[in-house]
């Protein structure tokens, strides 16, 4: 049986921001195909209502809203902080937040819209690694997406501090995923920590 891909389409006006979201979702969803538009007209050209979700620029939101009033529960808006009060009732994404917070806010969307029926296959199966993670290795994992150094996960671990780099050594060489932001996102996706959480 062929796993269904979700996907999803960027539509916004703003070359760099699409480009950089895009990015974005490639590394938090790598099994969606991802379409960017810079305007509505393209969407329509397309094949509008083939998507899981539309993220979508406020402005453009704005002016075609009937549209996206009837995908509501699809649609995700792009905003600043000082937009969200025109647009209640609608996901948003504030796009003035720094990456981290960014990842997090699109973890969040993304873990609400599987309770929403999102397709499950979206989420590689946590296992489908060669080498998968001890569970000291995941415990480690856990306190690493919470923001602790390697010195505050010995003690909460009663581990020393060279077996804790040890045992970080060994997750990036397994998984391939150096930065923090990485490991959180591999976290989340595998569901060893929810999205809230962090």
């Amino acid at each position: 049986m062929m796993q269904h891909q979700p996907e999803i389409a960027i539509i916004d006006a703003n070359t760099l921001s699409a480009i950089g979201l895009q990015t974005l979702l490639e590394e938090i969803i790598p099994m969606a195909t991802i379409r960017t538009f810079s305007d509505f007209a393209a969407l329509v050209d397309d094949t509008p209502d083939m998507y899981a979700h539309y993220f979508v620029s406020a402005q453009i939101y704005l002016e075609h809203s009937s549209f996206f009033v009837e995908r509501r529960k699809k649609a995700i808006v792009l905003a600043a902080e000082s937009q969200t009060l025109q647009l209640s009732g609608v996901a948003l994404l504030n796009i003035y937040q720094d990456k981290e917070a960014l990842v997090k806010s699109i973890l969040r969307l993304h873990q609400h819209a599987h309770q929403q029926g999102f397709p499950p296959e979206a989420v590689p199966p946590r296992g489908h690694l060669e080498h998968e993670l001890s569970p000291r290795e995941v415990e480690v994992l856990v306190l690493i997406t919470k923001g602790l150094i390697n010195k505050e996960i010995a003690d909460k671990l009663n581990i020393s501090l060279t077996t804790v780099i040890t045992h970080r050594k060994n997750i990036t060489e397994k998984l391939g995923i150096k930065s923090v932001s990485g490991l959180t996102i591999y976290a989340v996706m595998n569901g060893y920590v929810e999205a809230d959480r962090i």
